[in-house]
């Protein structure tokens, strides 16, 4: 280590001029992280801290006595996490910066030079800190996050029940639309209890099944096998233990919810909430004890939610994903070009290589893509332009511009706090339509005709 530290004292005379003089440079690892702060701080201007926290309280005690008032790191896996705490409450400035911005020389690939790369460019105020979103983001992330992961695992448990089902031959998927409903649940919990009579298990019907008990008990006779019974138990105890555990964790967001400010105006915030548009589902409501439409609105000083396929659910996720601070982007151009829903702009000896979209492995880009994906039959503005560009561009390209023009529909909602207006399906046609005419006669124009419209020609939009 004291060999290449000599070498790079020399090298690192040379360079760009040095803007903040007090910066230092971690390279994170699993085992350990190794820091590097300017050469003439200490006569050894790198060090390697290993990942127990005593030893993370040794480095803020060296970074201290260095004088170093700001910090750069790459984001490295989840071990960077608890090293970005640990400086940020002793009142450092850390910088976490994504690892395409940090790329060094090829061949030039260890610890120390890491370290110290990373130093050099952030005393040259060469690097832009990642977004991290404020504490109490931080935590409502962690548990929606959380609770992502239980209705995944809960999910395999669902499909383990059906092909326990499916091996008895008890086709119960195709006379009932949702097994985990409250037909199916009996069903199953009667089957696991020893029941095998068709017409009795089909007497758990309820009222608004589609298909009656007849068609029911014809498709629960099947072979009942020790072995498969004995998994769908199983798979039935786990799932029963996932809800139990998302229970848990929505009563943790609940009480989280309660605790963040009210961004409504002092004039709105006595008005009783607003009702749900007719068609659009509010079940999620009912995952938390309290009116969740109500909380968002409270939260974000503004309803998200009346943007076309935006629900409760969706919201929350979004809001726990970007938080609620929009001047952390300067532009709605920003925001969505750091969700990757913006078109990559590559060119080369004055020609455009490629126009795709950025692979940012965005969680809210994720939800924004889902939410536009469910406008295919919206008559709303963004249902008519999500189906005229799937016409035009195929289904992907349409549910990612889709995706844009929420993302600059919620960036506007939350930085102004301002409602959103929706225009309608026939508006949007008859202004694509307008646009269409004037481009016709633009055209006409320049090939030296005229465009003239019928007398008494009804369009439709």
């Amino acid at each position: 280590m004291d060999k290449n530290t000599t070498k790079d004292k020399k090298k690192s005379t040379n360079g760009f001029p040095t803007i903040q003089p007090n910066a230092a440079g971690i390279d994170i690892g699993s085992a350990s992280h190794f820091v590097a702060v300017p050469i003439d701080r200490d006569d050894q201007p790198v060090k390697e801290f290993l990942s127990f926290t005593d030893d993370l309280i040794a480095m803020v005690a060296w970074l201290k006595k260095c004088g170093i008032t700001t910090v750069a790191m790459e984001a490295t896996g989840v071990y960077w996490i608890p090293v970005y705490e640990i400086l940020e409450q002793n009142g450092f400035e850390v910088k976490l910066v994504n690892a395409r911005h940090l790329k060094n020389v090829s061949g030039r690939k260890t610890d120390v030079l890491d370290c110290q790369w990373i130093q050099r460019l952030h005393s040259c105020g060469l690097l832009d800190s990642s977004f991290r979103p404020e504490d109490q983001i931080i935590q409502l992330r962690g548990f929606i996050r959380h609770r992502s992961v239980l209705v995944e695992e809960a999910s395999s448990k669902v499909q383990h029940m059906h092909k326990a089902l499916v091996l008895m031959n008890i086709q119960l998927k195709n006379v009932i639309s949702d097994i985990t409903g409250v037909t199916g649940m009996k069903i199953i919990r009667a089957i696991v209890a020893g029941e095998r009579n068709p017409e009795k298990l089909a007497n758990h019907r309820e009222g608004k099944c589609k298909n009656d008990e007849k068609t029911i008990a014809k498709s629960l006779r099947g072979n009942y096998r020790s072995e498969n019974i004995f998994s769908l138990k199983q798979a039935l105890e786990i799932f029963d233990i996932y809800q139990l555990k998302i229970q848990e964790c929505d009563q943790e967001i609940a009480k989280l919810l309660t605790l963040f400010e009210d961004r409504r105006d002092t004039q709105k915030r006595n008005d009783p909430s607003p009702r749900s548009p007719r068609g659009r589902k509010t079940s999620a409501e009912g995952l938390f004890a309290l009116n969740l439409q109500k909380e968002l609105k409270r939260m974000a000083g503004v309803d998200i939610t009346e943007i076309p396929g935006i629900d409760t659910t969706t919201g929350l996720k979004l809001i726990s994903e970007i938080g609620l601070d929009m001047s952390r982007w300067k532009t709605t151009k920003h925001f969505v070009s750091w969700l990757g829903l913006c078109p990559n702009n590559k060119v080369s000896g004055g020609k455009r290589l490629s126009s795709r979209t950025k692979p940012v492995p965005n969680r809210a880009a994720i939800a924004l893509r889902i939410a536009a994906s469910t406008l295919y039959k919206n008559k709303t503005a963004l249902g008519a332009f999500l189906r005229r560009l799937k016409a035009r561009l195929g289904p992907a390209k349409a549910i990612t511009a889709a995706a844009h023009k929420i993302a600059r529909q919620l960036y506007v909602m939350l930085k102004t706090k301002t409602s959103y207006t929706e225009l309608g399906n026939k508006y949007y046609e008859e202004r694509y339509r307008d646009r269409l005419v004037k481009n016709l006669k633009k055209k006409a124009e320049d090939l030296g005709f005229a465009l003239i419209a019928k007398p008494n020609d009804a369009v439709t939009a």
